[in-house]
């Protein structure tokens, strides 16, 4: 068998796995995308109630009561925020991962490639070699022939 030929098998697992590792990839930026449009929505509900809320403290009169309410909920959507910035961190920090993992993928596919284009090279190499020397022997035996058919037409003669 072909060394060539024997690569096939392996280039084979090297593009599943490349395959393999960009749809992992397209999983966890889909996830990351996802959880930034969270916490965009999360800071944004979080400004406009914080703005919403000044604006009513300023106008009526408000209890204790309902300050500490509002600030206890304004606290929450503070902690949510910082919640959600830390899943996107890390949602972030998986997506490099992947992406490295992607890129090392690639690498390992594109030289087993390299090596496959290398070894079909010398076996054709090899293959044209061959072939050359069949025909400088064909050559070689027509001209033999040739001459040996001249010689026998010269003693007949």
């Amino acid at each position: 068998m072909k060394q060539s030929r024997r690569l096939d098998p392996l280039l084979r697992r090297a593009q599943d796995h490349e395959d393999e590792v960009a749809r992992v990839l397209a999983e966890r930026q889909q996830s990351l995308d996802m959880h930034q449009s969270r916490l965009e929505e999360l800071r944004r509900y979080a400004e406009e109630y914080a703005n919403q809320q000044m604006a009513s403290a300023q106008m009526a009169a408000t209890s204790p009561a309902q300050l500490m309410n509002r600030r206890a909920f304004l606290d929450r959507l503070d902690s949510a925020v910082q919640q959600q910035s830390q899943t996107v961190d890390h949602n972030r920090e998986r997506v490099d991962a992947e992406r490295a993992r992607l890129l090392l993928a690639s690498r390992d596919k594109q030289v087993l490639e390299q090596l496959a284009a290398s070894y079909r090279a010398q076996e054709q190499k090899v293959e044209d070699r061959r072939d050359q020397r069949e025909m400088d022997d064909l050559g070689a035996r027509r001209v033999r022939l040739a001459q040996q058919a001249a010689a026998d037409e010269g003693k007949s003669s």
